[in-house]
């Protein structure tokens, strides 16, 4: 066995900011619809799910395993510098949705870094092409049509069983039903994402003869990925956050539990078998199934169909400016050298960008600004009208009018006060 070299050391700290932007990236898995119907306070919940991701990165290997030797062929001549330039186009790639406030994910940000980079370098025989399709490309397409279908009919079950019932007491019960279901999705998510850090990392040490290929990752591998991931969550991605707490549709308490569940369902059991799908496709379907299993949900479709543009682009995305980096590292020291300064350049441009409009703790439940019914929301509402609400003095259900009405309007059911002007205006 070799010493670690200076470039594996480089290769392992990069890969552990990796792991702390997949953690504050990816914190709006766990954590949007806990935060945007008031069951937890936003910094009490991002505390809670940073350390759940640490204990969940402790739970399974099977994940890490499928990066360090299933995707990548660590006997093709793959080398640190390889490595190294995939992970910086994937931290490249995670920033820029960050900036955007898109939840993207990480873990195809990552395998699109990793594959661009191989392939320039060492070419088509350092990829398993069989397993990305399946271990990657279909658990890509099906985990959020799963999470989706699973989470609409959750929902219905939800408020067909709490029927009759006044929702704001119900809505106590479904409050601690969040906390518990968030509570396993931030479980799952560090029994998945964290374990991509370790394969990374695990893989780098094979290359770099460290340790012998097909090995377990070292137990100092999977504390430091797990330390990484929990304190990028800790931090907090508001803006992500933001984006599928409020923007996405319009959460409440039963629909966030019926949401995280199905969620968490769905991660764990493809952790168990080594599939290293998106957490962020699972959980934002997760969330559009909820908002369409209520009656009256809507989904606001431009907020969706962005982020599906972002799931389509990231692979090749970060394949690409990690192709490029894996050019310039090829050309030795000074290469990689280059690559270290541009990426510090490109993230440091990013983040400060990110001040002109921060999102904090403090406004991250601040409303989403209502979006033109269209097509298909008017049709989505034709079929399923907003519920008549119980009480007295309540509205009448919506009429044939709702359906032309701002889906901020539309999915408020509760009763407008006359001290609510600005409210109802929106």
């Amino acid at each position: 066995m070799e010493h670690i070299t200076l470039l594996i050391g480089i290769v392992i700290v990069t890969a552990l900011v990796f792991d702390f932007t997949n953690g504050f990236h990816d914190t709006a898995n766990a954590m949007a619809t806990t935060i945007s119907t008031g069951a937890m306070k936003p910094k009490v919940a991002v505390a809670m799910s940073a350390v759940l991701n640490l204990v969940g990165a402790f739970l399974s290997v099977e994940v890490a395993k499928t990066i360090s030797g299933g995707i990548i062929d660590e006997k093709a001549g793959v080398r640190p510098e390889v490595i190294f330039a995939g992970l910086v186009g994937a931290i490249v790639w995670n920033l820029l949705t960050w900036l955007a406030g898109l939840p993207s994910s990480s873990s195809h940000a990552l395998f699109g870094g990793l594959i661009g980079a191989t392939l320039v370098s060492v070419g088509t025989h350092g990829v398993h092409g069989d397993a990305i399709v399946m271990k990657v490309v279909i658990p890509a397409v099906a985990a959020p049509i799963v999470a989706g279908v699973a989470a609409t009919a959750a929902t219905r079950l939800t408020y067909r069983l709490s029927r009759g019932r006044d929702e704001k007491e119900t809505a106590k019960g479904y409050r601690a039903g969040q906390i518990a279901s968030a509570a396993l999705v931030s479980l799952a998510h560090g029994t998945n994402d964290a374990q991509k850090t370790m394969g990374v990392i695990t893989l780098a040490l094979v290359t770099g003869g460290v340790i012998a290929p097909h090995s377990d990752p070292p137990l100092w591998v999977i504390v430091s990925a797990g330390l990484a991931i929990a304190l990028g969550t800790y931090l907090g991605g508001w803006r992500i956050i933001q984006t599928l707490g409020k923007g996405l549709t319009d959460i409440r308490p039963a629909q966030g539990f019926a949401a995280q569940t199905g969620a968490a369902t769905v991660i764990l059991a493809s952790s168990h078998i080594g599939f290293a799908l998106s957490t962020t496709q699972v959980c934002s379907g997760a969330v559009m199934g909820a908002g369409l299993g209520r009656k009256g949900g809507v989904v606001r479709w431009s907020t969706a169909g962005r982020m599906v543009i972002a799931w389509c682009l990231t692979l090749p995305a970060a394949g690409l400016v990690s192709g490029g980096a894996a050019l310039l590292a090829d050309q030795g020291s000074w290469g990689v050298a280059a690559v270290a300064v541009l990426g510090l350049g490109v993230s440091g441009a990013i983040w400060m960008a990110s001040r002109r409009k921060p999102v904090t703790s403090e406004n991250v439940n601040a409303t989403a600004p209502a979006e033109p019914a269209g097509v298909v929301t008017a049709a989505m509402q034709a079929v399923a009208p907003p519920p008549r609400l119980n009480g007295a003095g309540g509205p009448p259900s919506a009429g044939p009018l709702a359906a032309a009405a701002p889906v901020a309007s539309v999915a408020t059911v509760a009763p407008v006060t006359p001290a609510e002007p600005a409210a109802a205006a929106s």
